[in-house]
């Protein structure tokens, strides 16, 4: 109401005057322009499908003075080609932050079952900053600029602090007019102006990974347009955003042990121990070896640092085991177990954090800025952005994450020190608003796998119990990060399927069993 007060004291000048002005026009008077836009749709592109349309919004930077400065907008959909089952619209997020999905109503068409595809436009964007929504910039950065820095030592802390401070100092000088606006709670705001766009009462959303935590903060600032919501691989609130950059410490242990002790039972196949303790000293050991004499194979080199740079690696035993097996037989006698195609070994550490049609988003969403920075553009900075915006609690005293980084590390050895090391959060800009309250009842769908490694369990868990009146639904066995349409045996998908073609919550949480990802 603060930034409507000077438009709301002329529409009463303007109802004085004229006291037999209509309700509806008084309505429209009241209502900002940018909520009163009409996109213009023209096909997206001639090598897309023609159903593929797209549209550009202009949306404020700042809320707080919406007559100011305007970012574009990207959005698209494909409407549905069943009116008379359409309910209305779907938007999705397919996660980040710095993830643009202008292009997912496209997959989510192929995808969707038909009798859930026929009630929704499906509509896609690019957030603001992001892709083709007016995308920031930090000017030219190194490729570990573009990453969420690396293991604490104390001899390299202080290029930790300069790494830090050097990319929080070029978005500053590139995008600082901006970035303080590239926010999750602007976001939220933004999908409000693309409802209001379409022409709807109520949105539809299905979010992953951060859109999830996008999801839930529309859902308590718009709490009266929250329709069918699907909150897949969730963002503890509690947590953001330092959290959950820790929570991968956390869960890599537990996701540890369950891989000791499933390699220790095929000892025979992978050779990499017989009880889950010499497993693990088979590990530590590999890395205590890199450590002083990296692994070379073809080119390149592989540290101990290396070996746990990865918190998603040991989400899957399979995959875990057959990375190390490699590993070892390499530095034991400088050739992997088989004599086939040699590996690319940054890929084989990488892991295969999900499948399915929601892989490439979910993938870059998991691996940081570093991977989302393409030629979309603005992934890096919008990443910090939001990370470093959104919240105050980033300690600011360099000297806190290196203790912070010693004590994680004796607590969680795997990625302790990764987790708590400096981020350029910590000479970021001040937040221009408080993070969002959890406070106001969710009637939302939360979806988990029990070994998703990015946002782990503990951390779906926080979401469903921050947003009251949620329901969810936990894939046990489920390895992957994001459930909904990433993998085609998923047991969520029926349940989820369900409750976007009914809008009826199940009763109770759901808890269903997947069957075994490995071979």
């Amino acid at each position: 109401m603060k930034r409507l007060a000077p438009l709301l004291a002329t529409v009463g000048l303007v109802a004085t005057s004229l006291p037999l002005l209509t309700a509806p026009q008084a309505a429209a008077a009241e209502t900002p322009g940018y909520m009163r836009q009409k996109p213009a749709w023209h096909r997206c592109s001639p090598d897309r499908p023609e159903a593929y349309e797209c549209a550009t919004l202009k949306v404020p930077l700042d809320y707080q003075h919406p007559e100011g400065r305007t970012l574009d907008l990207a959005i698209s959909r494909i409407k549905s080609e069943n009116p008379g089952k359409r309910r209305g619209v779907l938007l999705f997020n397919p996660g980040g932050p710095g993830v643009p999905g202008l292009f997912r109503p496209v997959v989510l068409n192929a995808e969707m079952p038909k009798d859930v595809r026929d009630q929704y436009d499906l509509i896609g964007f690019d957030p603001r900053g992001v892709g083709k929504s007016s995308p920031i910039t930090c000017g030219e950065l190194s490729q570990a600029e573009q990453g969420i820095g690396g293991a604490y030592r104390p001899e390299t802390f202080p290029s930790d602090v300069a790494w830090a401070r050097g990319i929080a100092d070029k978005c500053r000088e590139k995008s600082g007019d901006v970035i303080p606006y590239i926010t999750t709670r602007n976001t939220a705001r933004d999908l409000d102006v693309i409802r209001a766009a379409l022409g709807e009462r109520k949105i539809s959303y299905l979010g992953y990974s951060y859109g999830t935590y996008l999801g839930a903060v529309y859902s308590q600032m718009f709490p009266q347009r929250t329709d069918r919501f699907v909150l897949d691989s969730g963002v503890d609130p509690q947590r953001v955003w330092r959290g959950m950059i820790q929570v991968w410490a956390t869960e890599a242990e537990p996701a540890f042990a369950r891989w000791t002790r499933w390699a220790a039972e095929r000892s025979e196949q992978y050779g990499l121990g017989t009880t889950p303790e010499e497993v693990s000293a088979t590990f530590w050991d590999l890395v205590a070896r890199a450590d002083r004499d990296p692994i070379v194979h073809d080119g390149q080199k592989v540290t101990g640092d290396d070996l746990r740079a990865d918190p998603s690696l040991f989400a899957s035993p399979y995959g875990a085991s057959a990375v190390v097996k490699f590993l070892k037989s390499l530095a034991e006698t400088g050739h992997g177990p088989t004599d086939g195609d040699a590996p690319d070994l940054k890929q084989l550490l990488a892991g295969s954090r999900t499948s399915g049609p929601n892989a490439a988003a979910l993938n870059t969403a998991a691996a940081g800025p570093a991977a989302a920075s393409g030629s979309d553009g603005g992934a890096t900075p919008a990443y910090w952005s939001v990370v470093c915006g959104d919240t105050d609690a980033w300690p600011r005293d360099p000297d806190q994450y290196a203790r912070d980084a010693v004590r994680d590390k004796a607590k969680y050895p795997l990625y302790g020190d990764f987790a708590s090391n400096i981020k350029p959060c910590a000479f970021w800009q001040r937040p221009a608003e408080p993070v969002t309250p959890m406070k106001t009842r969710a009637d939302v769908l939360t979806v988990q796998n029990e070994w998703d490694p990015i946002t782990p369990l503990a951390s779906g868990q926080g979401l469903h119990r921050a947003l009251k009146g949620s329901r969810m639904v936990l894939a046990l066995g489920g390895e992957k990060h994001g459930v909904y349409l990433s993998n085609p045996a998923s047991c969520a998908d029926g349940t989820v399927n369900k409750y976007l073609a009914t809008g009826r919550l199940p009763a109770a949480d759901v808890t269903c069993q997947d069957p075994p990802p490995f071979p």
